[in-house]
């Protein structure tokens, strides 16, 4: 193998890094569920930042994000700020307070806050939501597996579902921590250098923030030539306008803050002012790559289109055809004229481009040498397996912890009865993983905008008001929950495009990422609504919500001081 070829450095560069997760993952080993699920809750407080962002900067965020701004331009912010706009809402509203209740899961606690029968609904969301998000993963390795290895897709999935389920299976959350720490650097490392090097090249100052802002006049010009909307013109990219652009930010921001597998990562840490400063040393980490992206989506976009400006099909740059072959390109300039350039398959352009390439392909587009392109790769695969790993152990903890164990067999299952029963849940989801994600329902970072919209509709509107409302109760939170998944499901199945839905078909121009932020303010009516209408909860459960928000003044009744 030539060692200057791109397959030669894909291949040194995720031998090597799979080498440091499975020996993290096999050192890490564990035998007890609150190790498995908890890591004994002993994990620092910087680790678990930097495991929380390798966590949370899946393949949407890697892969996908930065090629959505690409095509959507300014419109492509709401990923930016609904994602990190929801950690502030995590870390304010949420976090601490779940943390001081000690549980392990999101569904436990919404057990105990409401009713045995409350957390079986709230398992089963954590499920679905865990699963549509995992499919993302499943499709982001892919894409990785099928162009840098020349692997088929049906292989390059199965391959990347093998290393996920080993050391998820392996370590449970104490060596998913530690293998998200070593896969953070990775993806952040394999992010940062191509940026720079592109930004010294197309700018000629190696600072990306800096430097994409002067390119943005050329590029808009570009874009109109290839009939493309502005890079800097607001509310054109999405075909809801303003209001789009809106809900889908408020349902990636509520969606954030209530995705359970986020969530979980909070009940790791040693204290509950540990659990805080994890949400802002997080927040710290997942700027470095979210105040970069913009920039690689620009740079990307233009170098795309200079290259195509003026070409034919016979003469495109040499980085097309691969990519081409892997399917996530076509041609289909007849008079071999280049004349549009499009990222939507059912628009008829002349080249037409996959969202999910363009950050792994940057390197090439800007013709940067192979070691590059290689470690690419292997930060796009740090990205989708150390979410995915993430993602199974919600499964696994909400089918063994919280439907086996509490609902099914609570004297009879033994610690190893539990570990066995979560481990064959991430079996089984990986299997239908997989399947789906040979035949995902949108690019990446639109799978994984339907899983924040599910979090937002079941899970947010009943955290904050298990914690800040003291009369919701079990019945409301049940009908809260089923409304917002029954609503917001039910409209993302409508709009995929295997039922011939179109854009312009879309009820009041709210897209399927958007729909969330209904479906939240739904859940919020109809659980005040039922809760008024019904027996409150007992003065216990009153109590326990207020000692999570004042702890003092608790002590003080318990004393008779008050």
């Amino acid at each position: 193998m030539d060692l200057n070829s791109m397959e030669f450095w894909t291949f040194f560069f995720l031998i090597l890094t799979f080498g440091i997760y499975m020996t993290i993952a096999w050192r890490s080993r564990v035998k007890e569920t609150k190790e498995f699920y908890v890591a004994s809750q002993g994990v620092p407080t910087i680790a678990n930042g930097a495991a929380v962002a390798a966590d949370w900067m899946s393949a949407a965020s890697f892969i996908g994000m930065a090629g959505m701004i690409a095509f959507l331009g300014s419109d492509g912010s709401v990923y930016l700020m609904g994602w990190t706009g929801g950690y502030v809402l995590l870390a304010l509203l949420l976090a601490p307070y779940l943390r001081k209740w000690g549980k392990f899961t999101v569904p436990e606690f919404v057990g105990d806050r409401y009713s045995d029968t409350v957390r079986v609904v709230a398992a089963v969301c954590a499920i679905v939501i865990s699963f549509t998000y995992v499919v993302g993963q499943m499709t982001g390795g892919g894409v990785v597996f099928a162009r840098f290895l020349g692997l088929e897709a049906h292989w390059a999935v199965i391959v990347a579902a093998v290393v996920i389920f080993f050391y998820a299976v392996l370590g449970g959350m104490k060596g998913i921590t530690y293998t998200q720490v070593a896969q953070y650097s990775v993806l952040i490392v394999a992010y940062l250098i191509p940026a720079v090097a592109v930004s010294q090249q197309v700018g000629g100052f190696p600072v990306p923030q800096v430097t994409y802002g002067t390119i943005l006049a050329e590029l808009d010009g570009l874009r109109e030539d290839f009939g493309l909307d502005r890079f800097t013109e607001a509310f054109s990219g999405r075909d809801g306008g303003q209001l789009d652009v809106f809900l889908v930010t408020l349902s990636l921001m509520l969606g954030t803050a209530g995705l359970p597998h986020v969530i979980i990562r909070f009940y790791t840490t040693k204290t509950v002012r540990g659990a805080r400063f994890s949400a802002f040393w997080a927040l710290f980490f997942i700027s470095l790559l979210y105040l970069t992206a913009p920039a690689v989506g620009a740079f990307t976009n233009l170098n795309l289109l200079q290259g195509a400006q003026g070409a034919t099909a016979d003469d495109l740059p040499a980085w097309i055809q691969p990519w081409t072959d892997a399917g996530y390109v076509t041609l289909n300039a007849d008079d071999g004229a280049i004349d549009s350039v499009s990222n939507v398959a059912a628009s008829g352009a002349d080249l037409i481009v996959s969202n999910d390439i363009l950050v792994l392909a940057s390197p090439e587009i800007s013709g940067l040498p192979a070691p590059i392109i290689g470690l690419m790769a292997a930060g796009g695969m740090a990205a989708a397996l150390s979410t995915a790993a993430g993602l199974l152990l919600v499964i696994s903890s909400a089918a063994s912890h919280d439907i086996y164990y509490r609902m099914i067999s609570r004297e009879a299952a033994s610690e190893k009865t539990q570990m066995l029963v979560g481990r064959l849940a991430m079996t089984a989801a990986v299997i239908i993983a997989i399947f789906a994600g040979l035949n995902p329902p949108a690019f990446v970072a639109q799978v994984v905008a339907f899983a924040f919209g599910l979090a937002a509709s079941t899970f947010f509107p009943i955290l904050i008001l298990g914690i800040f409302w003291k009369k919701a109760n079990a019945k409301g939170a049940a009908s809260g929950m089923l409304t917002g998944l029954i609503f917001s499901s039910g409209y993302m199945i409508y709009t995929l495009e295997l039922f011939g839905t179109q854009a312009n078909d879309h009820l009041f121009n709210v897209s399927p990422e958007g729909i969330g932020a209904i479906g939240a303010v739904l859940n919020f009516a109809v659980t005040i609504t039922v809760s008024n209408l019904t027996r409150p909860p007992s003065e216990e459960v009153q109590e326990m919500v207020e000692s999570i928000r004042y702890p003092a003044q608790q002590q003080l009744k318990a004393a008779g001081k008050l």
